[in-house]
């Protein structure tokens, strides 16, 4: 018997969209405005014209922004509904670059470059509107693999604390006057 799967391996929706595309509502400093902005200058990210669209109040209701062969959906999240941080992955060529253009731009570096399973790296930052990143990027050079064994371990590892610790420390973004905006 020969069955169909639900999810074609490949988008048929062609443009740059995946099997699965993110969606962002944003809540913070200058809005999704700004938030473009950001993944513009941190990711290379290009926003696609023809997908801006602005609702009656002024809110950008639906933008979309190109990072590498991925479409990340952004909203300006409306002053009633409720904050939710977008978490989100992104494999890049240079951990250590991201973060810096991260942070020159408000961003809080969560988890320094490591070495991670698998033969890569791994880097983390919470950016000005409270989303959570996870770098992946190829192998640090003569950089031992972690080791850890959940079943030996009697503490956390440090790269499970600082995702542990952002995670706990998350709250709803000050919007450009400083204040923090109702969740």
């Amino acid at each position: 018997m020969t069955t169909t799967p639900l999810i074609d391996p490949i988008s048929d929706l062609g443009n740059g969209y995946g099997s699965l595309n993110a969606f962002a509502a944003v809540k913070g400093p200058g809005g999704a405005r700004a938030f473009i902005e950001f993944l513009g200058a941190v990711f290379d990210g290009r926003e696609t014209p023809e997908a801006h669209a602005v609702d009656t109040d002024g809110l950008l209701i639906h933008a979309e922004v190109r990072i590498g062969d991925s479409c990340l959906m952004i909203v300006d999240s409306k002053p009633d509904w409720v904050f939710t941080p977008a978490l989100l992955q992104v494999n890049v060529s240079d951990c250590d670059e991201i973060l810096r253009r991260a942070a020159a731009r408000g961003s809080r570096v969560i988890t320094a470059t490591t070495p991670f399973y698998g033969a890569s790296s791994l880097a983390r930052f919470v950016d000005p509107w409270s989303n959570v990143w996870w770098l992946f990027g190829p192998a640090i050079e003569n950089a031992p693999e972690p080791a850890w064994d959940p079943d030996e371990a009697t503490e956390e590892s440090e790269i499970h604390a600082t995702i542990c610790r952002a995670m706990r420390e998350l709250s709803v973004p000050a919007d450009s006057t400083g204040v923090a905006r109702e969740a």
